[in-house]
This record gives structure tokens, C-alpha cells and sequence, in this order.
């Protein structure tokens, strides 16, 4: 099993202003940064399988096993032990979405075995910490909860029938499930990099132009569509609960304040589509559902105009809204007659503004040349005249 990188999908390659480094955080030894890019060496496997679980935008990925068909496959399954010696190659592997969604759709509490990892591992320390955010948030509108065992599991709590699965069926769940999730974006796999280098070799990505098309395109992660599609059949809380903006790390709510420029960067880098605006760019949308926490709007935002609000409300997982954050005044240029985000003063875009100094300035300095020429040509006149 290796490790595969997605690099159209990562946030560093759609900004090299991108701070983001979950990876790296996550998979120290393996994982580094080379160009401003994540990479490791090919023969790179399940020891870094913590930066599946953590990338915002799934850019990583393990061979031969997927998070999105594990999740369904459990369920199916009669087993509610989810452990490494079993079906799965790190409980790592799997995202705080996962585990909230797991949790929700099962009947029976799901507990995660935690007897193969060292107490004092920064690869325990990070398992314990999802489980601890998922059931914290679980906490927040449902009864439903995670356990984590240290105890060793023994193979006879696997169920022979859980492991005889219908392919087709399965499949056909999966594309039922995850098309029923009415969001933007398609997420689309597709293994980019050749594997044939040698093991010890380290992998180096770089942005061509194909890779650059697909960074263009908006999509949203399976583990988002699948916690949204849950959420849906999920009971509705009688009071929604506000959570400390720190204490989730898989999404968000923002504001804009005044000190935005309505440069259009935000909207147009968001990897998701969480951030939008309409046809003439007059304000900015925001879905706090689309949002996966990468903080590359944040990163990009010159004025760092826009900011995490300090509480996330649990309203938006059962009523998602879009909302406006900022609004702008839109008039059309009285020289070029393109739109731009009006200020006051004279009706016209910066652009045309800057073009019509550059002009005056160029316009003035020819007459002080003009002015500089005359005077030099009557000193020599006056010269020429005192000789004679």
C-alpha cells in the first residue's frame, strides 16, 4: 500500500501564499516541503496515513484502500470495531467527518481500537484528539458517541458475514448516497503520477499546465458530501448549540470588515466553492457547509479583511444558509465603461484613474523637457552672440 498525492487538489498549489501544513504536521518523517509542495519518498505507505485523515481537500490518498468505500463497507458490515489489525490500515486514515458521520449512521456504538499505538505517539495523540472533536461535536446535537479501546481486540469479534460483500449493490449505495448530496463541486479521483520511479526516490510535484486546469475547477471533498448527506437523516436538535470557533477543525463561519478592497481573490482561490460571489462581483457570498477549514482565503486576503468568526453554530449543519458578507457598490466606468466596486468621487475604475496619472505625468514631464530643451537652446543663443 503507497502513498498517492493529488496535487491539483492541494492548497499550496493554488497559492504559494498558502500557510497550510497539516501534512507535514501530521506525517513529520515522511512528508516535507520541496518548492512550496508536500512530498515524500515512493515507498511512502500506511506510516503516513494521518495526512490522509487530516488534508482538508483530500489530496492524499492510500492504494487499495478508500476512505469513501471503507465507510460504506463498515456499515454494511456487523462489526462496529473499527481497528487496524481488522479494516483499516490506521485509524488515522480517517477524518473527523468520517468519524461524526460513522457514529450518526450507525444503530450500535462504534469503538475504535487504540491497543496498536503507543500512548505517548504523536500518531496516538492525533487519533485521540479526532475521536475527542468528533464526539465533542456529536456532543453538541446528538446522544450518539464514539469509544476507544485499549484492550486487544480478538478476531472473533470479526464477523465472517461481514466480509463477504456485493459489489454491486455496494456500488450502486455509494452513487445513490453521494449523489443525493445537493452541493456544488464533483469530486473526481484520478491517480496523476507515475509510479515507476525508483523507492527511495523522492517524489517531486510540479504544476503543468493540466494540473493548473484542474486547480481551476471547484470540488467539494466525499467526506464533506458524506457528513452533509448523514446530517440530513440525522434528528433535529430542539436548541442549537454555538462551538468555540478552535474547537472544529473541518469547517467554519466568517465575516468580512471594512477594510476589504473586493479584490475578488477569495472567491475566485476558494477550493470549494464556500465562497462565491454574483455575476457583477458586487458582494460575497459564503457557505459555511462548503467551507473545509483550509484557511487559504485567509492566507491570500492582502487587507486580512476576512476572519473566523469565534463561534461556529450547529445550525448550519441542519439549516445550511448562504450567506452575504459583504456587499459593494458597483458603477459602471465613465471611461472604459467596464464595472468596478465605486468609492465616491469621480465615476471612474482605478485602473483608468492610474492610466489617467501615468498620462499627466508623462504629459507634464514632456513639457518640463520642452521647457529644459528651450532654456539650454537661449543660453546657447545668448553664448553664441557674446563671441561675435
Amino acid at each position: 500500500m503507497s502513498l498517492h498525492f493529488n496535487v491539483s487538489a492541494c492548497v499550496r498549489a493554488t497559492s504559494k501564499f498558502s500557510d497550510c501544513t497539516k501534512c507535514v504536521d501530521a506525517c513529520p518523517e515522511s512528508i516535507q516541503l520541496l518548492d512550496n509542495l508536500p512530498s515524500f519518498a515512493n515507498k511512502t505507505g500506511v506510516e503516513a496515513a494521518a495526512c490522509v485523515g487530516v488534508c482538508p481537500t483530500e489530496a492524499f490518498s492510500l492504494s487499495e484502500f478508500s476512505t469513501t468505500e471503507f465507510f460504506f463497507s463498515f456499515l454494511d458490515s456487523k462489526i462496529r470495531l473499527i481497528s487496524p489489525k481488522f479494516n483499516v490500515p490506521c485509524i488515522s486514515v480517517l477524518s473527523v467527518e468520517h468519524l461524526i458521520s460513522l457514529a450518526l449512521a450507525s444503530d450500535e456504538v462504534i469503538t475504535l481500537d487504540m491497543s496498536s499505538y503507543d500512548e505517548t505517539s504523536i500518531l496516538f495523540e492525533q487519533i485521540d484528539a479526532r475521536i475527542d472533536e468528533a464526539n465533542f461535536v456529536l456532543s453538541a446535537f446528538s446522544d450518539k458517541r464514539l469509544e476507544s479501546n485499549m484492550e486487544k481486540a480478538k478476531p472473533s469479534e470479526v464477523s465472517k458475514e461481514s466480509e463477504a460483500k456485493d459489489e454491486d449493490n455496494e456500488e450502486n449505495s455509494r452513487r445513490s448516497f453521494l449523489g443525493s448530496a445537493s452541493l456544488k463541486g464533483v469530486v473526481k479521483h484520478k491517480m496523476t503520477f507515475d509510479e515507476a520511479v525508483e523507492a527511495d526516490e523522492l517524489k517531486a510535484f510540479q504544476l503543468d499546465s493540466i494540473t493548473i486546469a484542474k486547480i481551476k475547477e471547484k470540488h467539494l471533498p466525499d467526506k464533506r458530501k458524506i457528513l452533509f448527506t448523514t446530517l440530513k437523516h440525522a434528528g433535529v436538535p430542539d436548541a442549537f448549540e454555538v462551538l468555540a470557533e478552535e474547537d472544529i477543525t473541518f469547517t467554519s463561519q466568517k465575516f468580512v470588515d471594512e477594510s476589504c478592497t473586493n479584490c475578488q481573490i477569495c472567491y475566485r482561490i476558494c477550493p470549494t466553492g464556500a465562497l462565491s460571489s454574483d455575476g457583477k462581483f458586487s458582494l460575497i457570498h459564503f457557505d459555511a457547509m462548503l467551507c473545509v477549514k483550509c484557511r487559504l482565503c485567509h492566507d491570500v486576503c492582502e487587507p486580512d479583511a476576512i476572519q473566523l468568526q469565534p463561534g461556529f453554530e450547529i445550525k448550519e449543519f441542519f439549516e445550511p444558509t448562504q450567506r452575504t458578507l459583504a456587499t459593494f457598490n458597483i458603477k459602471r466606468c465613465n471611461e472604459c465603461g467596464n464595472n468596478f466596486t465605486y468609492k465616491g468621487g469621480e465615476q471612474t475604475c482605478p485602473r483608468c484613474m492610474v492610466e489617467e496619472e501615468e498620462a499627466m505625468f508623462l504629459h507634464s514631464n514632456a513639457l518640463a523637457m520642452k521647457a529644459e530643451v528651450e532654456r539650454v537652446a537661449l543660453e546657447n543663443k545668448k553664448l553664441e552672440e557674446g563671441d561675435k
